[in-house]
């Protein structure tokens, strides 16, 4: 008996969130064993490995979204936060509190729950079937939408409040990620048809998909960038991971029909575990352990790294010496 293309898609998220998840610690540890500020921590195996691994991940969370709906794979994403606190309680002597692990069990409840009520995919004949979805009406008016709150956002809101308030460039990377989700996932389907002698290739429609995928992506990373330069990471995180996944799954829902021929009791089941893990993952943030402060007569270096899922900021110290 084969395996059911949501089952390929579960397998290929948990997977994707172990590697993410795991990447942060190996790319920490690296960066404290380099020891020194500037760009040092290149040399460092330990980094390359994080990188490495949060690439693989990056794929196995491609590859995830063309075998199972959004509703599905995106709340999943929450597995890579329980796996970097739980490695950073081990690995790097980060204590874990005891609401973090509440939170911890919070996201796998609520995982669990929307494995179980989650709705089967299913992949279109070809690109063109993609692009009669991605053309009817409601999807129209979401997209429609959603770039019209971007412009004001960007052209109103930004150069307003901008630098005083979080919603400004998060609601503007997570809608924006919105349609970057449903881009990517016609990609994917385009690419697994293609491998398999339906060559999408030829499609207009595929490269339209391509465009619009490549603009987006550098849109959000671009915003993504200055809210965490504007505000702390440890807010970023938490709001824009609950603001993102619920609108990739209203786009997701709206374009590709997920919900359609579930009942009322499955997608509540779905909108509960939904909520079950954002509160996890609130709850997690919110009970991280802060950094001690730098020591008086220190120097520190700022070493930002980005990400398409996620972004840290390091913290290197380096003690001054003011021995005669």
């Amino acid at each position: 008996m084969g395996v059911s293309d949501n089952s390929k898609g579960l397998i290929l998220a948990v997977a994707s969130s172990a590697f993410i998840g795991s990447s942060f610690i190996l790319k920490k540890k690296g960066l404290k064993r380099a020891g020194v500020g500037g760009y040092t921590y290149l040399l460092e195996p330990l980094w390359w490995a994080g990188m490495v691994t949060m690439f693989v991940g990056e794929i196995a969370n491609f590859v995830a979204y063309v075998y199972a709906p959004a509703v599905l794979v995106t709340p999943l994403g929450a597995l890579s936060i329980i796996i970097s606190a739980i490695l950073a309680h081990f690995m790097l002597r980060e204590r874990l509190q005891k609401m973090g692990i509440v939170g911890c069990v919070s996201c796998i409840v609520g995982s669990v729950v929307i494995v179980i009520h989650a709705p089967q995919e299913h992949t279109p004949n070809s690109v063109q079937e993609i692009w009669t979805f991605a053309t009817q009406p409601a999807f129209l008016i979401y997209v429609a939408a959603s770039l019209s709150v971007v412009l004001a956002l960007i052209l109103h809101f930004e150069p307003r409040c901008g630098q005083t308030n979080i919603l400004v460039y998060l609601g503007i990377c997570s809608l924006i990620g919105s349609i970057t989700v449903v881009s990517i996932k016609a990609i994917g389907i385009a690419i697994k048809l293609t491998l398999e002698g339906t060559s999408q290739i030829a499609y207009p429609q595929t490269w339209f998909f391509l465009t619009v995928a490549v603009i987006c992506v550098i849109t959000q990373l671009n915003y993504l960038n200055k809210a965490l330069d504007t505000f702390n990471a440890a807010i970023v995180s938490p709001v824009y991971y609950v603001m993102f996944t619920t609108l990739t799954i209203i786009a997701s829902a709206i374009m590709f029909k997920d919900w359609s021929g579930q009942n009322v009791s499955s997608i509540t089941s779905e909108l509960c575990g939904f909520i079950t893990v954002l509160s996890g993952t609130i709850i997690l943030h919110a009970t991280r352990e802060q950094e001690p402060p730098p020591p008086i007569g220190t120097v520190t270096w700022y070493v930002n790294e980005d990400s398409v899922k996620c972004l840290e900021e390091h913290l290197i110290n380096i003690q001054s010496s003011d021995e005669q």
